[in-house]
């Protein structure tokens, strides 16, 4: 019988494209989740029963025992960008990868792959970057010989990186951002994926910090998303100082209103990240320890960011046949 591989989370953003691998790679895959109805479509990723959907809350050691059973390899893929309700930083990225981890242990599981992010630092004044590291630590406290990711921003037709902000540049002639000046090395989705199904098939372990091949900061990414889509906009940085008093009354009216608003701009949490610079530190394993030669930006933006032109798909047809009229 084919091996088995446990991805919690596996129906988000980078989840579903390491199920995909994993999948293609022969082997059944349980994709464990909150909600396995929504996640449906991952069976359409391998043959009829070989990717399947289950209940699973890694806030719970019973729930996370259930979905582990007769498993050869976990990966853990569950992260929060922001706190909602139960699912704290504390809880989901300190907490649910050290359960994980021993969990795995104890029933002699010795594959295990955990997605981290880059800046995870135990000392960090963000709760986001200081639970990251308490997982990381977690994770190899048990599991010693795991493989830990920390990608840059992850970016992919389902990113919330680039279409957001392309999103929002339909609304208004500024794009305004928060940490213009701050460095990213954004990182194509299935290029993560690859690294961690090298875990999961025991080809590799350690930590290793992924980043593309191009460093830009925050201004020259939103420049760089902006010509992409075709559209002109002033990309007006928001001083910290101002945004953290924004951060502040934008939490405040997610607590008032018992989170019936939810703060979908920019969290208190959020203004501390972008301080720092989100880059593969010279020291650190990267692509190369692994083999693969990262995907360029430029070469997968146009490919899902084309819906926000001026006129979508038909942007191109237009300017086609412009260049005939004046030729």
């Amino acid at each position: 019988m084919s091996k088995l591989v446990t991805i919690y989370g596996g129906s988000g953003f980078v989840g579903r494209y390491i199920a995909r691998r994993m999948a293609k790679a022969g082997w059944r895959v349980r994709v464990a989740v909150r909600r396995p109805n929504e996640a449906i479509f991952v069976k359409t990723y391998g043959v009829v029963g070989q990717v399947e959907p289950v209940l699973c809350n890694i806030r719970d050691d019973a729930s996370v025992v259930s979905v582990m059973k007769g498993a050869d390899a976990v990966i853990n893929c569950v992260g929060v960008l922001a706190e909602n309700g139960k699912n704290s930083f504390d809880a989901v990225q300190s907490e649910g990868p050290t359960r994980i981890a021993r969990i795995s242990s104890e029933m002699g599981i010795s594959r295990m792959v955990h997605i981290s992010a880059i800046g995870a630092d135990l000392d960090s004044e963000s709760d986001y970057a200081r639970t990251k590291a308490e997982g990381e630590a977690g994770v190899l406290k048990y599991q010693p010989d795991a493989m830990i990711l920390r990608p840059s921003i992850v970016f992919g037709p389902e990113d919330e990186f680039f279409n957001r902000f392309a999103g929002m540049s339909r609304m208004a002639p500024v794009l305004p951002v928060v940490g213009a000046k701050t460095r990213f090395q954004p990182v194509y989705v299935d290029d993560v994926a690859q690294a961690a199904a090298m875990g999961a098939l025991g080809e590799a372990k350690g930590i290793y910090e992924l980043g593309g091949p191009v460093t830009m900061t925050f201004r020259e990414l939103m420049n760089l998303m902006l010509d992409v889509i075709r559209r002109r906009r002033l990309v007006l940085n928001i001083p910290f100082f101002a945004a953290k008093i924004m951060a502040f009354g934008f939490d405040m009216l997610e607590i008032v209103t018992l989170g019936l608003v939810k703060n979908g701009m920019v969290t208190r949490d959020q203004v501390k990240n972008l301080r720092n610079d989100n880059v593969v530190a010279e020291d650190a394993q990267g692509f190369d320890a692994l083999g693969i030669a990262p995907t360029a930006m430029v070469s997968v933006l146009p490919e899902y960011l084309w819906r926000f032109r001026p006129s979508g798909q038909y942007d191109a047809i237009k300017e086609s046949a412009s260049n005939l009229r004046s030729s």
